[in-house]
């Protein structure tokens, strides 16, 4: 039996950032996570961040995973298991792990899941064919492996993700055939939008994919277009010839460790699905359990990393740690008010307001 007082359930950006806000404060904590290094998502994120300079804006991804995991490792305060995945937490404060073929018990008094979200997928016939990929899984390749995934793709989401991606296959040499969304609009930033167009790749809004095609492998698409009650609409099919297709349709946070702790649960469908109901302070409704990234609903990684920092914050604080909480939190707060501003975070808004079970 191993002890610690917080434990953080995932290292991406949420989890980096929540641990060394608890450890800045003197807390002593472990820092869990399932892959070989820390970092999560901000690995294979190769575009700049928005928002401001206290969010690293103007700054690459990959650059700001690597400062934070560099703190993290470095920090005396914090001990890091990687390769580790938590398998379950128990009502006496036992957290269940797994490292290395060992099954490991660690007593905890808090814990931060921090845990993201997984990729959604479509239903179309013949969408199990090899070369149909999540944009997760297409970044992991190029952003971090260096393999282009194939020559031809088609783009299925105009979300941040879809448009981003699109231009990071375009910069690898890949051909981009179009990007179709399901949307009448796209949901994404306008400049991103903005840099695929000037490429000549053109975005089909109202369309959705028919099926794929192919025996072995992927060699085709049909899209069409959908009438307004989601409907595919005869007659307007085209075809693409491509061997990727690559889905960026959302993500879903992972919170079968919040379900198996016994948390309270919402379907919030603008923050991607179930997520846990929580306090201001990100403390959910099992007493000493926190929440914080794309496990609380999917954002963008800069809410992510300020939502880490204030569960981080409460954590500690609630061992009586970080004396100036208050203060850190209402700081916290309007950073997370600034960041879901403006038409860009009306989803999101709208989401918190119903977890609460107010009107936005």
């Amino acid at each position: 039996m191993r002890e610690t007082e917080i434990a953080v359930v995932g290292a991406g950006p949420a989890g980096l950032c929540a641990a060394l806000a608890a450890a800045s404060c003197g807390a002593a904590v472990t820092l869990i996570d399932r892959e070989e290094r820390p970092g999560g998502q901000l690995v294979k994120q190769t575009h700049k961040f928005f928002g401001s300079e206290r969010q690293d804006a103007g700054t690459r991804g990959i650059d700001i995973g690597r400062r934070l995991s560099e703190r993290a490792m470095s920090h005396p305060g914090i001990r890091t298991m990687l390769e580790c995945t938590a398998l379950g937490y128990y009502a006496d404060g036992v957290l269940c792990l797994e490292q290395n073929e060992r099954f490991i018990k660690l007593k905890v008094k808090r814990m931060i899941v921090a845990t993201g979200a997984s990729e959604r997928m479509l239903a179309f016939p013949n969408n199990d064919l090899p070369g149909i990929y999540g944009a997760g899984a297409v970044q992991t390749l190029m952003n971090v492996h260096g393999v282009r995934p194939g020559d031809r793709v088609l783009m299925v989401g105009a979300g941040n993700i879809g448009l981003i991606v699109s231009y990071q296959l375009a910069q690898a040499g890949v051909k981009v055939a179009a990007v179709v969304e399901a949307l009448p609009k796209i949901g994404g930033y306008a400049v991103h939008a903005s840099k695929i167009r000037r490429l000549g790749i053109p975005i089909l809004t109202s369309h959705s994919v028919k099926e794929a095609h192919g025996k072995e492998v992927l060699e085709g698409v049909t899209v069409w277009r959908l009438d307004p009650g989601w409907r595919g609409i005869p007659g307007t099919e085209m075809r693409f010839d491509v061997d990727v297709m690559c889905l960026a349709v959302g993500l879903s946070p992972l919170t079968e460790l919040l379900w198996q702790a016994g948390c309270e649960m919402k379907y919030v469908a603008e923050l991607g699905g179930h997520v846990a109901t929580r306090d201001d302070n990100l403390e959910t409704t099992v007493k000493g359990i926190f929440v914080a990234g794309d496990a609380s609903g999917v954002e963008e990684a800069s809410s992510a990393m300020v939502g880490g920092r204030l569960a981080g914050y409460a954590a500690a604080a609630s061992l009586g740690y970080c004396p100036d909480f208050e203060t850190k939190k209402k700081q916290a707060l309007w950073e997370l008010a600034e960041l879901r501003a403006g038409p860009t975070g009306e989803k999101i808004r709208k989401g918190l307001a119903a977890l609460r079970g107010e009107a936005c």
